[in-house]
């Protein structure tokens, strides 16, 4: 049995009130969508029960250097709720993979894949919106479907995810396809975008696509 949603990071939190989330209304409909398809959720049948797939969402300033680019993530362990309000996120306002490191706030302890989540956002500051969700259909026909994939003996939530995650943008065309499954993270996809519409489509696209290469294989 792989262990799902245990955090594996330095986490230095601060409980604190929840902030106010632009967009959020439109966030959790999407959330809601992937907790409908089960790509996000918790299965006392999958993954020893464990809550799984999270959501992040970049926060202002856009300027800021990277390990300090502020976002809000959905908190730990919420894969049950169908909906989030602002009291299911915490803030992370720096991360830094070389040394395991996270800094959060808010009412909630971060996800476990927030030093995953801070790797992407690091990539490219256009960057607003990430996915994390789990897809065994996705994640099987990911060869097939022409989706890069982080290394198979590389753990999620650790400093390796992180600088794999880096290696993927700088030497691949990541950014172009937005979307990529994480090889020793089973059934662990992530799909970002400058929008979460732009994220959700990429998402569903790839999505049916994968059906249709179950139905053909």
């Amino acid at each position: 049995m792989r262990e799902e949603g245990v955090i594996r990071f330095g986490l230095e939190y601060t409980a604190a009130a929840p902030v106010s989330i632009p967009g959020l209304g439109e966030l959790n409909a999407w959330r809601r969508i992937l907790w409908q398809l089960g790509l996000i959720g918790q299965d006392p049948g999958r993954y020893g029960g464990y809550g799984f797939g999270n959501i992040s969402w970049r926060m202002p300033p856009y300027d800021t250097p990277e390990n300090r680019r502020p976002f809000v993530i959905s908190g730990s362990q919420t894969g049950h709720l169908a909906e989030l309000s602002s009291t299911g996120f915490a803030t992370v306002s720096e991360y830094d993979a070389g040394l395991n490191r996270v800094v959060a706030a808010g009412p909630i302890k971060p996800s476990s894949e927030s030093l995953t989540h801070g790797s992407v956002y690091n990539a490219n500051s256009e960057i607003r919106v990430i996915l994390h969700v789990h897809s065994q259909a996705i994640w099987r026909h990911a060869s097939a479907l022409g989706i890069l994939k982080t290394g198979g003996h590389v753990p999620y939530g650790t400093p390796a995810m992180a600088q794999e995650v880096e290696r993927l943008f700088r030497e691949t065309h990541l950014m172009e396809t937005g979307i990529f499954a994480m090889g020793g993270h089973e059934d662990g996809v992530i799909a970002f975008g400058r929008t979460v519409d732009e994220a959700g489509c990429v998402l569903m696209r790839t999505l049916a696509h994968s059906y249709a290469c179950g139905v053909n294989s």
